[in-house]
């Protein structure tokens, strides 16, 4: 068995930031989410956000790259989603993540953080480099014709 201790901070938001984590959908996704995660061998911390992002302290296996689990939780959840409601709104994330690596005694102020992410939007007590988002991450890629 071996040992590790690999813990991540990871935001990404909904397709050109659309409010689409809407509180009916919220606790669904949340708890699809969770699950994903175990099935994978990672363990969520913490989980949380507003209507257009998602922010998840998460510890990811040595085993498992961070993009093969970002990879796997957003397009495994729009699946979900979108088949769970197929009447509300077409759900999908946007391209790219923000990942920061966490020490242990780092680990605590970012559950924190992210377990009180409505109250951080509501009162503007956000950390900016966490919450920064670049419209240029929603563009498709171009496609060049010769």
């Amino acid at each position: 068995m071996a040992l590790w201790r690999l813990d991540y901070h990871l935001i990404w938001a909904t397709k050109e930031r659309q409010p689409l984590i809407l509180p009916e959908r919220e606790s669904q996704l949340y708890n699809y989410i969770i699950g994903k995660a175990d099935a994978l061998g990672c363990i969520i911390h913490a989980i949380g956000g507003i209507n257009n992002h998602i922010h998840l302290v998460v510890s990811i296996p040595p085993k498992l790259s961070i993009s093969d689990f970002v990879q796997n939780i957003k397009g495994s959840s729009t699946h979900y989603l979108n088949h769970l409601s197929p009447s509300q709104d077409l759900f999908s994330w946007q391209r790219g993540y923000g990942v920061f690596s966490l020490g242990s005694k780092q680990l605590e102020q970012a559950v924190m953080y992210v377990k009180n992410q409505k109250l951080h939007h509501l009162n503007r007590t956000i950390i900016a480099s966490l919450e920064r988002h670049n419209h240029e991450d929603d563009a498709p890629n171009p496609i060049h014709i010769n």
